[in-house]
């Protein structure tokens, strides 16, 4: 399994969020490191960001959101969501990290 995954939902559509880019960064020494990437499939999903596991640390997901939004003639407020993640539990081995978004608004959660 892999260590991140993410589901991405357009709530002003009520539908999957399809061909959202998402990148996966790590802060070591300071530096964000990317560790992954992926585009979101048609049910909105990221299913393997390229992270097998993880350490305790400090994790940044980047939903590229104005491009997808610019591909459907859509205008947003937001050109990314940048979602923070401190991760202090080594032996927890899955993280999901869902985004509800709308031209204008966003939310997040813990998934599981």
């Amino acid at each position: 399994m892999t260590a991140f995954t993410t589901h991405v939902l357009d709530a002003a559509t009520g539908t999957p969020a399809a061909g959202v880019d998402v990148t996966l960064h790590r802060l070591d020494d300071g530096t964000w490191r990317t560790v992954g990437a992926a585009t979101t499939d048609d049910d909105g999903r990221c299913r393997d960001l390229g992270l097998a596991s993880t350490v305790v640390g400090t994790y940044r997901l980047t939903f590229a959101t104005g491009p997808w939004f610019a591909a459907q003639g859509r205008a947003t407020f937001f050109p990314e969501v940048v979602v923070t993640v401190e991760l202090a539990d080594p032996a927890r081995a899955h993280h999901h990290v869902p985004l509800l978004l709308s031209p204008f608004a966003y939310s997040t959660y813990r998934g599981s």
